[in-house]
């Protein structure tokens, strides 16, 4: 009972602070209630600016005052959707900040309010716990950003710039990442000397994985995935600043993690991914799994769903649960990705006070559910809806690529309005094979697209002016 008030309370006293970010409603109640929780929750999360640290917001264990470079990079949408874009900015930079030779081109993996790294990570710059494929997936976070908002800052501020070159050449040179070594790296390269294994500043200080429980890892196949999208995040970011040599260059370094993956990790006889390599030359499974999904390395359908069955058929714990409504809705799976939503907001659901937790489903239902996808190098907003046709989803006021966008899905019908200066491109798609899709009356043929689950979208593209509320549906 005291749990039941205490998140009544907590959402209550952050309704005002909601008025700064999107505000969501549905006539699917379950799932109105779990947003409403979850924002309240991430509203809830936020810091003080005037800490100083600056803008912030809790991603790391609560108690701890403080913000980690895994968590962070996995909150910025969910961060983004409920308004804490200073906070986002503010905490990337500093990660981006810290990075350093004597760290062996580590950042601080967990910064508290107070700006100085978490002495529950670090003790000195020989001694600390960092997860290597934080860099990437920070890397990864920046690119995300830069789509949603529009802010060209994320890609081409120069402590951005700086932390993304020092990641993809030095970086991976200094713990020995190349894809040709992967199974031959040292166990502990860098490590202080003289090492001590019972130390977890010692052994954690560089960990190949996000799975921190296997004893003498050599290397995670959620590293390599993160190596690949941080790399094929830095190519198209080179892309978009007008260097295409230097684009594919790393593009083509990306796709060898990718076939390495495919090569070396599939287990034939169980029809899964092994997640980890050991010191002994030994493969073995694993949390590790649903980050292949998340950086989006798996391009063989039939094992990206293996995999996905794979998860869904299991229990983890709830950092991974946290992913899964996103994922879920971007493999296909839309039902349980409304389940897991669900589930993670009940108030029975153990540790669902993890920050991680409420930002993962303010992104299941803003990006997945209502299926906002924003891609601010194209100035295009893609709209899906993923839920029940008879029921009614509105999020109003969402900030994505310097404008404020409003969507209502009502039945087979979409409404799109933005407050941007210049038209926005808006691709309306609709779950379902329609060879036309109507826009104020107008019949326009449609083109298509199939998601994992072989579902076929249909979707058409138009330029939308700014305050003009347009309506595209499907019979």
């Amino acid at each position: 009972m005291k749990r039941f008030l205490l998140a009544c309370c907590l959402i209550s006293s952050s309704l005002t602070a909601l008025s700064q970010g999107a505000v969501f409603t549905t006539t699917d109640t379950a799932v109105q209630q779990a947003y409403r929780w979850a924002a309240g929750m991430v509203q809830h999360y936020r810091g003080n600016p005037n800490d100083p640290v600056g803008p912030w917001y809790e991603a790391a264990l609560p108690s701890r005052n403080a913000f980690c470079m895994r968590d962070v990079s996995h909150q910025t949408i969910g961060a983004a959707i409920c308004g804490l874009d200073k906070e986002n900015s503010n905490m990337l930079r500093a990660f981006a900040a810290h990075i350093a030779e004597k760290r062996d081109w580590c950042s601080y993996w967990e910064i508290n309010k107070f700006g100085l790294p978490a002495p529950e990570d670090y003790r000195n710059d020989r001694e600390f716990w960092y997860n290597l494929n934080a860099n990437f997936d920070v890397m990864f976070a920046c690119w995300k950003l830069y789509r949603w908002t529009g802010d060209k800052s994320y890609i081409q501020h120069p402590v951005f710039t700086h932390f993304f070159d020092k990641t993809v050449e030095e970086y991976i040179d200094r713990w020995v990442l190349q894809p040709d070594s992967l199974f031959t790296r040292p166990l502990h390269p860098n490590a202080p000397v003289p090492f001590n294994k019972q130390d977890y500043f010692h052994r954690c200080r560089g960990l190949a994985s996000y799975v921190e429980n296997v004893p003498d890892l050599k290397m995670g196949v959620d590293l390599i995935a993160a190596i690949y999208r941080g790399l094929s995040s830095f190519a198209a970011i080179q892309k978009l600043n007008g260097d295409t040599i230097k684009a594919a260059l790393y593009q083509k370094k990306a796709d060898q993690y990718r076939e390495k993956i495919d090569a070396r990790w599939w287990n034939t006889r169980d029809s899964r991914y092994y997640t980890w390599y050991n010191g002994a030359g030994q493969f073995g499974t694993g949390e590790g799994e649903m980050f292949l999904l998340w950086f989006d390395a798996l391009k063989d359908t039939a094992r990206s769903n293996q995999t996905m069955a794979h998860l869904l058929a299991g229990q983890w714990n709830v950092e991974t649960t946290s992913y899964m409504p996103v994922i879920c809705y971007q493999q296909g799976y839309w039902q349980q990705a409304r389940d897991y939503i669900l589930w993670l907001s009940d108030p029975a659901t153990p540790r669902r006070e993890y920050p991680e937790v409420s930002f993962g489903v303010v992104e299941g239902v803003i990006h997945g559910l209502m299926g906002i996808e924003p891609d601010a190098a194209s100035q295009r907003i893609t709209t899906l809806y993923r839920g029940n046709t008879a029921d009614t989803a509105t999020v109003r006021g969402l900030k994505v690529m310097e404008a404020a966008i409003t969507v209502t899905h009502t039945g087979k019908q979409t409404i799109f309005q933005h407050t941007g200066r210049q038209p926005l491109l808006w691709r309306a798609a609709f779950a379902g094979k329609h060879d036309r899709i109507v826009v104020q009356n107008v019949a326009r043929a449609a083109s298509f697209r199939t998601d994992n689950s072989g579902q076929i979208i249909s979707f058409i593209e138009l330029k939308v002016p700014g305050g003009k509320s347009v309506a595209a549906g499907v019979k």
